[in-house]
């Protein structure tokens, strides 16, 4: 009952259903008790016709109200199942909407200890077992306590008390064993939720990385990796069938038990002229009655097991708390300054990625970050956009320290493209306006031309709106690269960071690019990522990191001057290009 405590919240907050739903069920309960003595009655009223004539029209009318309670009956459990029913699924609404949210607010870390295929499961399967237990559970819960106890009272009052308790002896037989067998389903059920899981984080990955298990011709290991984790699965739904056809026997023996008892006493007590024949019949049809409500605890037991299993499960995902807390200050009017004092960020393992970087951006220029493969300068754009939080030191924008944004106005400042974007599975239109939705198709359009791409997707059989398939499947790594730098750019936000966005596309064209990009982004900072220097030499600012540590800054032709590692990468670029250019004439 641990689960239906956990959501009183729900409960209280839909009271009105629950509340209609539960006066409707135990009108059901009292209109359906009825019938069996209606039907004792009706045999009593056969057995006498023959020598009593006049009692036929009395027959008539039990039928015709036997006839009337099975069409009240059936009205009323249409008005319940849409109440029931209908508060559980808005029960389901509410958690997969309140784990969306949390997935939303969540940083890197919580996705780095969480695997995507575990938490889908968390919003399929694991919200299904705690639907049913705030539908189906309720409907038990209310038909096991209040129709077996107005059966029990009237079997004990209106018949006979001896055959009633002998009839029921298997009960504490039964309520034992379902109580041990419920315990096992618990433990079951919370393997078989987590093996699901594993499932879908290895289909998840499968799929998305089809095109490099190709390439690799490791289709046949991906598959026997599925294999294993779908056996495992398997075997733990398996263990979860075993421990749950426990409870259908159980039941069913009672049950056999019970009917057993109370005809062997109830012939008895028929000879001995204390029940009539229809009175037997009535007893035998309430003590049916009296099964579902014994059936009814056992799958209520079942449900509420499901139920708890599942919701701890949803519960730790919900109560696990962002490292990155939201501060309150409030988006500045206009662009300002990005001042980077960082002394030290390090990883989980203690390993230092970035130290000794001071920087200061000023609003409308460009900004060059360059150097050796891992030394750190995708960190240092995920650090000004707070995805994580520097262990010594501080990064402010407009005088502001980071942390004292609010979390959701400091990411509307920046337009991120990474070197490998993410684009949905939505037309090529689409996934450009993604960030603005309300753009026209005419700033689509200079969008895409601003990226050298507009002649790419005129080439394309729909144009602007060809589908671009699952993660833009049917464009090349250029064309992934360009849309998304024409999504960012069509934001229009203060600051455009360029994680490597070009490393993709041909010298020419990511010249081009950047040139449109200086002629129309005059209000726009651009901070930009590159192992390719050939763009830089406009720029306001180049940042040289090496081993997470700042080397050297300063503008293009200081740092030629400064011949350090900026000035060889850029000459041996230099040389490299000409002798390019000399084999293509």
């Amino acid at each position: 009952m641990s689960l239906i405590w956990q959501l009183r919240w729900f409960f209280r907050a839909n009271w009105q259903r629950y509340s209609l739903t539960v006066t409707i069920l135990c009108l059901i309960a009292v209109v359906q008790t009825k019938v069996p003595a209606l039907i004792g009655g009706m045999i009593d009223t056969v057995v006498h016709a023959a020598s009593n004539i006049s009692i036929r029209p009395q027959f008539q009318t039990q039928l015709l109200t036997l006839l009337a309670i099975g069409l009240l009956v059936y009205i009323l459990r249409y008005v319940w199942r849409v109440a029931l029913y209908g508060a559980a699924y808005k029960l389901g609404y509410l958690l997969r909407q309140r784990l969306y949210q949390h997935y939303l607010a969540m940083d890197q870390h919580f996705y780095q200890t969480h695997r995507t295929g575990e938490l889908m499961a968390h919003v399929s399967n694991d919200i299904q077992a705690v639907e049913m237990m705030a539908g189906e559970g309720i409907l038990t819960l209310v038909d096991s306590i209040f129709m077996g106890c107005l059966v029990l009272g009237i079997m004990i009052t209106q018949y006979s008390l001896p055959l009633t308790l002998m009839s029921l002896l298997p009960l504490p037989i039964m309520a034992f064993l379902v109580a041990r067998i419920g315990r096992e389903i618990h433990l079951a059920f919370g393997k078989a939720q987590a093996a699901f899981g594993d499932v879908n984080n290895i289909a998840h990955e499968n799929m998305s990385g089809l095109r490099t298990l190709r390439l690799f011709a490791a289709e046949q290991y991906a598959e026997q990796q599925m294999q294993l984790k779908a056996e495992q699965a398997n075997q733990a739904n398996l263990q979860v069938a075993r421990v749950d056809a426990k409870f259908e026997p159980v039941i069913y023996l009672c049950i056999g038990s019970a009917y057993l008892l109370a005809i062997s006493g109830g012939s008895w007590l028929v000879w001995q002229h204390q029940l009539t024949i229809g009175q037997l019949t009535s007893f035998s049809l309430y003590l049916g009655q009296l099964i579902w409500p014994m059936f009814a605890i056992a799958w209520l037991f079942n449900i509420l097991e499901r139920g708890n299993a599942t919701y701890q499960r949803i519960q730790t995902v919900l109560n696990t708390k962002a490292q990155l807390t939201s501060g309150i200050a409030e988006k500045p009017a206009s662009p300002g300054d990005i001042n980077i004092q960082l002394k030290r960020f390090e990883n989980d393992t203690g390993i230092a990625l970035l130290q000794q970087i001071n920087l200061r951006i000023q609003p409308g220029k460009l900004v060059g970050i360059v150097g050796p493969t891992g030394a750190g300068k995708s960190t240092l754009l995920k650090l000004i956009q707070r995805f994580a939080d520097p262990m010594q030191g501080h990064i402010s924008l407009h005088q502001i320290p980071l942390p004292e944004w609010s979390l959701s106005d400091l990411r509307q400042q920046f337009a991120y493209v990474p070197q490998e974007p993410y684009l949905f599975s939505l037309s090529v239109a689409d996934n450009i306006a993604l960030g603005r939705p309300d753009a026209t198709l005419e700033q689509v359009i200079a969008a895409a031309k601003l990226a050298e791409l507009d002649s790419d997707i005129q080439g394309l059989p729909q144009g602007y709106q060809t589908p671009v398939g699952e993660r833009g499947i049917t464009l090349s790594g250029g064309q992934k690269q360009r849309l998304a730098l024409a999504r960012a750019w069509l934001t229009q936000r203060p600051y455009l960071l360029l994680d490597d966005a070009l490393s993709a596309v041909d010298a020419k064209t990511a010249s081009r690019i950047l040139h449109n990009l200086r002629s129309n982004s005059h209000n726009m900072t651009l901070l930009m990522v590159t192992h390719r220097l050939q763009g830089l030499e406009h720029a306001a600012q180049i940042l040289v990191l090496e081993q997470g540590e700042q080397r050297e800054l300063g503008s293009h032709q200081r740092l030629l001057e400064q011949n350090g590692w900026y000035a060889k990468t850029w000459r041996y670029q230099q040389l490299e290009q000409a002798l390019t250019e000399d084999e293509n004439e």
